[in-house]
Order: C-alpha cells, then structure tokens, then sequence
C-alpha cells in the first residue's frame, strides 16, 4: 500500500484486508527518485491512496513515475490494483488517460451515478451520495470501462482488467474526517458552514457508503488472498 500523505489513510480498505489475515506493508516513495519497492512477485495485490499533488508532478514527487509503472505492471500481469483519489488518477493517467485541471476543488458530499455493472463495484442503487475531496479530474482510459459519473466528475469510478479506481472516498471512517476537518492544510478556504455542511452529510449518509464500501473493498481483499495462493 502506497500512502502520499499520512492524513490520506487506508480506512476502511485496510479494515477490509485485515479482515482477511492478509499481510499489509504501508510506506511511501512519492518524494524519491528512485525507489525501493517490495519485490512485485512477491506482492498479492496494490493499493494507492489520495494525497495533495497532481498524478504526473513527476519533477516535484518523482517517486510518482515508479507508482505509474508500478499500475501499469500490475494491470499487464492482473494483479489486484486499487486506487483512490490521487491513485486513481495515478492509475488512469498510467493507462494513458489525461489529467484536467478543475476550476476550483470539489469538496464535500454529492451523488455519483451508477452507470456501469461489474463485480469489482458493487454498487446497490442507481444513485449514491459519496464524498469528494479533489481538484484535478481524469478522462477514461482507453478499452476501460465507466463505473460511476457524477455532476462534475465524468470518471467517478472505472476498471480496467484487474485495476479499480476510484475518485471519491469511500474509505474516509468518523476519525479520519474528523481529522481533516481540524487540519489547516485540508481545509484551507473553506468557510464553516462548509465544514459543519460536510460533518452533518456524513452522519446523514455515512451508513449507506458503509455497506458499499464494506462490499466493494472485501472484494478486492478476496481477490488479493486469491491472488497470493497463485504465487
């Protein structure tokens, strides 16, 4: 698991792996050249999360362009790959999607669409309020297939063989909004009725992402120990 930031953590993904006895190494290269990885053939699965810079800001976090092999890897050999936010993008953008610049950030709770079906993304209903927390935004690589759309996003969610992407958080558990709620650096800009806005959607919506999210991260996890019993 490859975090970019310490506040961006795993949440409910790692709850999920956990469950299943599976192993989890967390670190982070973003700032290195040259990283050093665990060994790929050794790995069951990869999972990277969301962080502050842009997915291609190979100059200011080289350790970046490795994490873009790295999706493209595990895509080529269909290792389990999950990214949110930031990793979505990373992964997108990997396959040959392109990085757009959002007008002003997106934050806060909005609906996602279900527009498309498939195993890796469960998602119950045709509607899902779920939680933003980006600027940037990416097309759909090509041969993909669309999962999720929303208002302002058109890629909300995508698959291609065994990568999953996701660009809200459904991960996000009550300790850690609470926690970028209180930090300056997540919340720079935003007035507090936006804040208290977003504490007052989670109590409101929060059940309902817990069962998709619980579905849709057991299933990568399931895919991660079928994975390891083929190494």
């Amino acid at each position: 698991m490859l975090q970019h930031t310490p506040s961006e953590s795993a949440g409910r993904i790692l709850d999920s792996l956990d469950d299943t006895g599976i192993d989890v190494e967390i670190t982070s290269v973003v700032d290195e050249k040259n990283p050093t990885l665990p060994n790929f053939g050794s790995v069951a699965g990869v999972v990277l999360m969301g962080g502050p810079m842009g997915a291609t800001d190979y100059e200011e976090y080289p350790g970046l362009k490795a994490e873009a092999k790295l999706a493209r890897a595990c895509v080529t050999s269909g290792k389990p790959l999950l990214g949110v936010c930031l990793g979505h993008q990373i992964i997108a953008t990997a396959l040959g999607a392109k990085l757009k610049k959002g007008k002003e950030p997106e934050i806060g709770y909005a609906p996602v669409q279900h527009v498309g079906s498939h195993d890796f993304f469960p998602m119950f209903s045709k509607e899902l309020t779920v939680l933003n927390w980006h600027e940037d935004s990416v097309t759909l690589p090509q041969g993909a297939q669309l999962l999720a759309s929303s208002k302002h996003t058109k890629n909300e969610a995508f698959r291609m063989g065994s990568a999953l992407g996701l660009q809200f958080h459904a991960e996000v558990k009550a300790s850690t909004l609470d926690d970028w709620l209180k930090d300056p650096a997540m919340v720079g800009g935003l007035k507090k009725s936006k804040i208290q806005s977003i504490r007052d959607d989670f109590e409101k919506y929060d059940s309902e992402i817990a069962v998709f999210a619980d579905a849709i991260f057991s299933g990568f996890a399931a895919r991660c120990v079928t994975y390891a019993r083929s190494l």
